[in-house]
């Protein structure tokens, strides 16, 4: 997938975008918010410019129950009166709608109200609450598109990502079902006769679920469908610049909720930013904070909840590699490495950022490659047609102009691509450079944009010890057709990534497995395999169902 934005600093560009801003707490989104001021530049720069939720283009926004103010807190009933943020289009840079955060005391009523949630929601049977996601799930699917649309809308991404990050969310349901009947520990041998040993798994209580610009339904969807199939209730606080689509899967989730008599608080939001984020990871009543973000912030966040010996799930950062051997299959290289790099203009956590290529065939790829980029269509995210858009930021264009210009200090050279497209938005070309040292400082930094730096091999060691050099270890892919050479890379001597592939791209995880990684990405683990173990404490029970009260390890204590 998660499938994992960059920290979107308070900017206003005008006078022909007359954009602002906000910094976010998740992964496409940052700590350090000034709400008043935000606000300030918020309000100036709406009064300018009608929103799009007012024009006929954008009326199906209303389907999805939202209007030119939306409240941005909901725990069982809708508030907000906090500072209100504009949510704006990046292809356009055009206000959309606007939220109302949360603020301190509306936090703290809304985690009062989630935990008494938690009293009802745990005591209904495990496969009760299954019905109850795949509820969620139905629900999701009778407005994909429209939801899908809001997410290419708010987010940048193109249509069918859109639609694409909420079919994830609606197979986590269809997952989660399945698991309501599952979920449970083993019986194992006791030593002692007239004994059994068994392990008991209980929800945590409330889970706190901090989730990035770049995936703001899936992320979201992958926590809180497992974490409600587990017996825990959700505290949501989306990503400051995607707000709209944070209200409208609440709203979806709510009307779920509503219709089985259960308190809406089950699932709670809190739209807000640092201090909303802060006060999650502070909060001893979280039982799990759910992270998605960058390396720098999911360090601080972790201090915070470790601060108080809380659970914590990660995902953050990935600098991720393809590497191509002599032997490997172009047809499938190509398409794989322009897929995972271009997609979603270079702002997944799973985007590859670094082609390693055998000093074979390096040439050949590097043109085959950059001829590929050419051809991709460049467009509004909205139209189904369009492969690949823009950025979600300003600030991460001017990100992606530093990157550049540090690459060719460090001796890189611009093969395809390196500027600023100019049209309304937030369009930078994709752009590939070669040249550069394996560990050349550039290449070991995570830049979230649609940067590819391609690296020249020689051997198998090598191109091994350069994919797990850098910080992060999220996901790694590597293309042959050796099988010995295969089973090294998934060995204790290959790949340190949680994501290992063989022949396909680094991006696009099933929900099937779990995802996450090692390293700075933070060790954690959402979605699928045995994923369901984050949201639930273990405890090991011992009965005694004789008359007799033998010690382990044979001890005699009389």
């Amino acid at each position: 997938m998660l499938r994992s934005g960059r920290v979107a600093l308070l900017a206003l560009n005008q006078p022909l975008m007359q954009r602002c801003l906000t910094l976010t707490f998740a992964r496409h989104s940052r700590l350090l918010l000034r709400p008043k001021l935000a606000s300030v530049y918020c309000q100036q720069s709406a009064a300018m410019s009608g929103l799009l939720i007012n024009q006929p283009k954008y009326s199906w926004l209303k389907e999805l129950g939202l209007s030119e103010d939306n409240p941005g807190v909901y725990n069982g009933s809708w508030g907000g009166s906090g500072e209100v943020i504009t949510s704006y289009c990046p292809a356009n840079n055009e206000p959309i709608a606007r939220v109302t955060q949360a603020t301190m005391a509306e936090y703290e009523e809304t985690v009062q109200k989630t935990r008494e949630a938690w009293k009802i929601w745990a005591d209904i049977p495990a496969p009760k609450r299954g019905e109850i996601v795949r509820q969620i799930g139905d629900a999701l699917r009778k407005k994909i598109n429209v939801l899908g649309s809001l997410v290419s809308l708010e987010m940048g991404k193109i249509y069918v990502e859109g639609v694409g990050e909420v079919q994830e969310y609606v197979d986590v349901c269809d997952y989660a079902v399945g698991l309501s009947r599952m979920i449970g520990g083993p019986m194992l041998p006791s030593e002692r006769p007239g004994h059994a040993l068994i392990e008991q798994w209980n929800p945590v209580g409330l889970v706190g679920i901090i989730t990035a610009f770049n995936f703001p339904v899936a992320v979201y969807g992958w926590n809180n469908a497992i974490a409600l199939t587990c017996g825990n209730v959700c505290l949501w606080k989306g990503a400051p610049t995607t707000p709209l689509t944070s209200v409208a899967v609440s709203k979806i989730v709510a009307e779920v909720l509503e219709r089985n008599n259960l308190p809406g608080a089950v699932c709670s939001m809190a739209c807000g930013g640092a201090d909303i984020g802060t006060a999650m990871a502070k909060d001893e009543r979280v039982d799990l904070v759910s992270f998605t973000g960058s390396t720098h912030v999911g360090k601080m966040v972790a201090m915070m909840v470790q601060d108080r010996f809380g659970r914590k799930l990660l995902e953050l950062g990935g600098n991720n590699a393809i590497i191509v051997f002599e032997d490997a299959d172009l047809s499938l290289v190509v398409p794989s490495a322009v897929f995972a790099s271009v997609g979603t203009a270079g702002q997944r956590c799973t985007t590859t950022r670094r082609l390693m290529l055998h000093e074979s065939l390096h040439d050949t790829v590097v043109e085959r490659v950059a001829k590929a980029y050419k051809q991709v269509r460049i467009g509004d995210p909205w139209d189904p047609t369009t492969l690949y858009g823009p950025l979600h930021t300003k600030q991460a264009v001017d990100q992606y102009l530093a990157a550049i210009e540090q690459a060719k200090q460090q001796g890189g050279t611009v093969v395809c691509g390196g500027k600023v497209m100019d049209r309304p938005g937030n369009y930078v070309e994709p752009t590939i450079i070669t040249g550069l040292a394996h560990d050349a400082a550039i290449v070991h930094t995570e830049t979230f944009v649609p940067i590819l730096y391609v690296l020249k091999f020689k051997t198998e060691e090598e191109a091994f010890a350069w994919n797990n050099e850098v910080q992060q270890g999220l996901s790694s892919s590597i293309f042959t057709k050796d099988m010995g050479r295969v089973f090294r890379w998934l060995g204790p001597k290959g790949s340190d990534c949680g994501i290992v592939n063989v022949n396909i791209p680094t991006s696009g995880a099933e929900i099937g497995g779990a995802f996450g990684g090692e390293k700075h990405t933070g060790g954690g683990r959402e979605s699928g395999s045995d994923s369901w173990k984050q949201y639930m404490r273990r405890s090991t029970c011992t009965i005694n169902y004789s008359k007799d009260l033998p010690l382990a390890q044979g001890i005699k204590f009389e």
